[in-house]
């Protein structure tokens, strides 16, 4: 019997570091993500995700799927010592660090921040930028040295790592150091891993760090992609490019969104409640990509429900940690509530997993093994992420698939309350 045609895999970590995978021919991306997770030694990386880049844009892997339906018929013909890239991404933006427990994990998703800062143009947002580049830097360097001659030349640092050109072009290197500097002095005594929970923190509110952005045209024919459109952890967002960047029209909360629809790369989202917006047509640039942003978003949209309640735990713990400062008027044990939200967190993980195996089971099961085309009428199997959805049909998230599954997160936090409240 012949052995089993193999390819190389790399995948590429936000901190720059990169993994090998030997996997068959015939592999799914799963193989590669088993792999990944035992190398890193690790067994959740829920906000992550395998990424494949096309057309310049970073698309999520269906972990169901061969591999050679992203690398096309040349992961068939060519050498089997041709390596083959993917991404190690953000798929799922989190509100706090804390709602990540591996401490690996987390290291990993700030790296990936720090790079998005670097590349970021909000340039409305600056006393941000300086706010994140000294919590970068107590997490990275540690206190503020006081030597006046590293002072005076930022001997210690190089703003290029820390901030986006445009800044400090706008400003210059002197303005920088002195401001970032002076910043960074009062951190002195915070410890490197409260600092990286400020930094992820922090960085949700800068307009485009914590946010996936897919390209979008108004037009179906039109060339120019001016639109984008963004998966937040609050929801999905758009924006318009003007000079070359990206600035923010309309934001939906997970609440606002009445109904989403993909038919072949056509895109409609509509909205409800205070918006009172009229229903919004875009194009993707492909069925592919079609079929890969509306997975994103609903499985962000289930993530941002089942996370609820640890959310609501963590912001108790802050706000109890900031009221310690003033103990004549605030007096809290947080004991108890840390020790209730690592009940949520685990809970949270162990459920996850149960699942993450139903899903995978149902899905094998539907999936049809057909070669990728990007005309969306020869790709049947798009109508199957939805269950009941004709062949023939629009791909549709309609207002009641939206209560259904707001419903199954409900039902899954009242299950876990009782289990924290029998545990307590």
């Amino acid at each position: 019997m012949a052995a089993e045609k193999t390819r190389h895999v790399y995948v590429l970590l936000p901190n720059k570091q990169r993994l090998h995978c030997t996997v068959g021919v015939k592999a799914r991306g799963q193989e590669v993500w088993s792999s990944v997770l035992r190398q890193l030694g690790v067994g959740d990386l829920r906000v992550f995700a395998l990424a494949v880049l096309r057309d310049n844009e970073y698309i999520f892997l269906d972990l169901n799927q061969k591999l050679c339906k992203y690398f096309c018929k040349k992961w068939n013909r060519e050498s089997p010592m041709v390596p083959y890239i993917l991404f190690l991404r953000i798929t799922f933006y989190v509100g706090s660090g804390l709602l990540i427990m591996s401490s690996r994990v987390q290291q990993l998703y700030y790296a990936e921040l720090r790079q998005k800062l670097l590349l970021s143009q909000s340039r409305a947002q600056e006393a941000l930028l300086f706010q994140l580049a000294a919590l970068a830097l107590q997490a990275e360097v540690g206190d503020h040295r006081e030597t006046r001659e590293e002072e005076k030349c930022g001997g210690y640092f190089r703003p290029e790592e820390y901030f986006p050109s445009w800044l400090i072009k706008r400003r210059g290197r002197d303005y920088v150091l002195q401001n970032v500097l002076k910043l960074h002095a009062e951190l002195r005594g915070e410890p490197s891993s409260r600092a990286v929970l400020g930094f992820i923190r922090e960085a949700g509110g800068l307009q485009d760090a914590a946010v996936t952005l897919y390209r979008m045209r108004r037009e179906k024919r039109s060339r120019k992609s001016s639109i984008f459109l963004g998966v937040a952890v609050t929801g999905v967002h758009i924006y318009q490019e003007i000079n070359g960047i990206p600035q923010i029209l309309l934001e939906f909360s997970w609440n606002d969104i009445d109904s989403l629809m993909f038919q072949g790369s056509k895109f409609e989202i509509a909205s409800s409640g205070s918006l009172c917006l009229p229903k919004l047509v875009y194009y993707s640039p492909s069925a592919f990509h079609s079929k890969h942003i509306l997975m994103h978003i609903r499985d962000s949209h289930r993530l941002h429900f089942s996370t609820r309640e640890a959310a609501s735990y963590i912001q108790h713990l802050e706000d109890m940690e900031a009221g310690s400062f003033y103990r004549e008027s605030y007096i809290c044990d947080t004991t108890a509530l840390k020790q209730r939200l690592q009940s949520v967190l685990s809970s949270m993980s162990d459920c996850s997993a149960e699942e993450e195996a139903e899903e995978e089971e149902d899905e094998a099961k539907q999936w049809m093994d057909e070669d990728f085309v990007d005309d969306p009428a020869d790709v049947p199997w798009l109508a199957e992420l939805l269950y009941g959805v004709s062949v023939d049909g629009p791909l549709v998230l309609t207002s009641s698939c939206w209560a259904a599954v707001t419903a199954e997160m409900k039902q899954v936090l009242w299950r876990r309350a009782g289990e924290a409240e029998s545990v307590d």
